[in-house]
Parts: structure tokens; C-alpha cells; sequence
């Protein structure tokens, strides 16, 4: 296939958002929350298929802690993105708490929401050993039949015993969200694999292993009720703006801020001067990333390239800036040249709008009243 049909062909691929809540220095948890909706609202308008939301714990510097209670009001505040968890992780919640929420949700929102299930605890140690009630790592290890008994309670059983025999994810609704895997490691593509689940890798933490991943999850990929083939979906980071340099520029607040997560501190989200001035900023600038910085041609031709390499079937955006005007900016950019699924110019290429866009991670189950 020739490099420009290639293209071409990769920018039909659905575009969703991955946002954090960051809170920005100067700023309070109230505004992160107040600057995620207008995120999820603007990419609803933009064509973006889906907005996800994380799950984090004990960080001044992240304000989506909960996110059901997050999605519930972005739902209410959008009308027709799909609304996520990127993600939920099971290890801290008890299977029926969860089960539950996300029954409530797609009562309240039908065929609007994505549970996705990671199984990191999304925290430091004490903190995990504090929302889970037990210090030992017993929940990751059941994280398998976890996620059974979740998926059984919002009707989707997989198995001949398990906490759906005896529970049901009430309100009932006549549908149920769409379950997707989200994981970083062989250990989730495989299970997603197993199980027929559409797959969420995190290639944005910039631990390398994402093609590998996606390799063992279509090896492993059995279909199921749900899924008949298949589907991925790669995470990336990605700031589009007016020029190469100013997209890099844009990008330091969170380059320095990975830094020093990964060497051990928590440092808060700085504007791009105060940033760039930072003792520990020439370190965190020098460390390799897969972060897709520049113009909006150049973000999208690494997109393309990332969905050649990975077979993705859908490519997540997380666009960390120290601002909102930034970030829906570059949202917008993207948009201009890779024309989202829910966009009338995305769906003029097969004549059949709205079908891509319906439900690409798979089917939802019906659910007996």
C-alpha cells in the first residue's frame, strides 16, 4: 500500500480523549474538575467517540479520584460522547460496589458508558492498603475472578459460578456498559484476549512493550458475546500546536512532572516558564519519550505511524498542558486533519454516518428486566 493511501486509511480510525483532572499550580481542584467538562464537551463537538476519565488517590496534584462520580457528571453535562472509565481499578473496590455504580450510570445514560477495569492501584502502597482494608495484594491476585463476577453482574456471565448467581447490579437497565480491559503488561492483553475483550493499552506511560502487548492480545483473542473480533485501543500522549516549538514548549510542564514521578516525587504541574527554569527540568527534558509533540500534521502522521506499527483499531489522546486553552487547542488541530468518527466529514467517506461511531469496542449486552 502506498505511504499516502496508508494514511488515509489510518485517519478513518475513531479518535477518543484520556483526561486526568490535573491541577495546575495556582489553581484549585474545583477548577480541574470545571476545565474537565468543558474538555468533555468541546470534543463531544469536535467528533471525539469517547472521553475517559482516572482513577487516582492521594495526589494534590490529580482531582479525578472517583470516577464514576466524575462520569455522572460529565454525562449529564454532554449528550452523545461516550463517557469512561480510563480507568476503574478492581483491586480497590469491591466487585458488586462497582457493578453497581456502573448499572446506575448506564440506567442514567444508556449505551453511554465504558467501564474500563485496570487492575493498578492507582496510588501509593499505604494508600492502597487503606481503600482496600488489607495490606497484602490478595485483590490483585483475584483480580481475574473479580472482574468475572463484575462482568456477570452487568449481565455478561462467563462462567458457572460466581457472585452474579446470587447478585444483581441494580437499577437494572436495559443494557449494560461496555467493559474494556485497560493494562500495560502481557498480563492484561492476554486476559482481555481470553475473555473477548476490547483491549485499552497505556502507551502513554512510556514503558515500551505496547506492540508485544497488542501481539499476545490478538493471539489470544477468543470471540465471545460481545466481540467478535479483536479490538484495540492505544493511548497516546499528544500536543498539536501552531508550530513544532511551541508544542515543545507546551509540553514541559508534564515532561517534568513524569521526572519526577519516576524518580520518586510528586511535583506539581508548573507553567511552561516556571518549568523550564526548574533544577531537574534538562534531565526530564533529555529522558526519551513517545509523546507526539508539533504541528498538527506532525502529531497526526506519528499517530498513523503508532496505529501501523500496533494494529490499533482505535487511537486515545491524553493531552496534558498546564492550561485548557492548550489543550483544546490541540484538540482542535488534530480534528482538522484527522477528521474524528462522529464527524460529518469522517462519515461522508463510506456514506453511512454515525456507524462507526456507534459502538466500534463491541456489543452491548441486553439485560433482562
Amino acid at each position: 500500500m502506498a505511504d499516502e493511501e496508508r494514511s488515509t486509511t489510518e485517519r478513518n480510525l475513531p479518535l477518543s480523549v484520556l483526561d486526568l483532572a490535573m491541577v495546575a499550580e495556582g489553581s484549585t481542584s474545583g477548577d480541574a474538575l470545571r476545565d474537565t467538562t468543558l474538555l468533555a464537551r468541546r470534543a463531544e463537538e469536535l467528533g471525539y467517540i469517547r472521553m475517559w476519565v482516572a482513577e487516582h488517590h492521594n495526589m494534590a496534584t490529580v482531582a479525578s479520584t472517583v470516577p464514576a462520580v466524575l462520569m455522572a457528571h460529565l454525562a449529564a453535562n454532554t449528550s452523545t460522547i461516550k463517557i469512561g472509565s480510563g480507568g476503574v481499578m478492581l483491586p480497590n473496590h469491591a466487585p458488586l460496589a462497582i457493578a453497581e455504580q456502573f448499572a446506575m450510570l448506564e440506567a442514567l445514560h444508556p449505551g453511554r458508558i465504558d467501564l474500563g477495569v485496570g487492575r493498578a492501584p492507582g496510588t501509593d502502597g499505604a494508600t492502597a492498603a487503606a481503600l482496600r482494608r488489607t495490606a497484602d495484594n490478595r485483590d490483585d491476585e483475584d483480580f481475574p475472578r473479580n472482574l468475572l463476577d463484575v462482568m456477570g453482574m452487568l449481565g455478561d456471565p462467563r462462567s458457572d459460578r460466581g457472585l452474579w448467581q446470587h447478585f444483581r447490579a441494580t437499577p437494572t437497565a436495559s443494557t449494560s456498559p461496555s467493559v474494556i480491559l485497560l493494562g500495560s503488561s502481557g498480563f492484561s492483553a492476554q486476559l482481555a484476549g481470553i475473555l473477548g475483550l476490547p483491549f485499552a493499552f497505556a502507551h502513554h506511560f512510556d514503558m515500551g512493550g505496547t506492540v508485544q502487548a497488542v501481539e499476545i492480545y490478538r493471539d489470544s483473542f477468543d470471540p465471545s458475546p460481545i466481540l467478535d473480533e479483536p479490538y484495540t485501543m492505544v493511548t497516546a500522549s499528544a500536543i498539536a500546536a501552531d508550530t513544532e516549538d511551541a508544542a515543545r514548549w507546551l509540553s514541559g510542564p508534564a515532561r517534568l512532572r513524569r521526572y519526577g514521578m519516576r524518580t520518586g516525587r510528586i511535583l506539581p504541574l508548573l507553567p511552561p516558564a516556571e518549568a523550564a527554569a526548574h533544577p531537574d527540568f534538562a534531565q526530564a527534558a533529555a529522558t526519551a519519550t513517545s509523546s507526539l509533540l508539533g504541528t498538527a500534521d506532525q502529531v497526526a502522521d506519528g499517530l498513523s505511524e503508532l496505529a501501523t506499527k500496533t494494529g490499533a483499531s482505535e487511537l486515545m489522546l491524553h493531552t496534558a498542558t498546564y492550561g485548557l486553552a492548550e489543550r483544546l487547542r490541540s484538540l482542535e488541530l488534530i480534528a482538522e486533519v484527522w477528521p474524528p468518527a462522529g464527524t460529518a466529514d469522517a462519515d461522508a467517506d463510506d456514506g453511512n454516518p454515525d456507524e462507526a461511531a456507534a459502538n466500534p469496542a463491541g456489543r452491548r449486552q441486553e439485560v433482562a428486566g
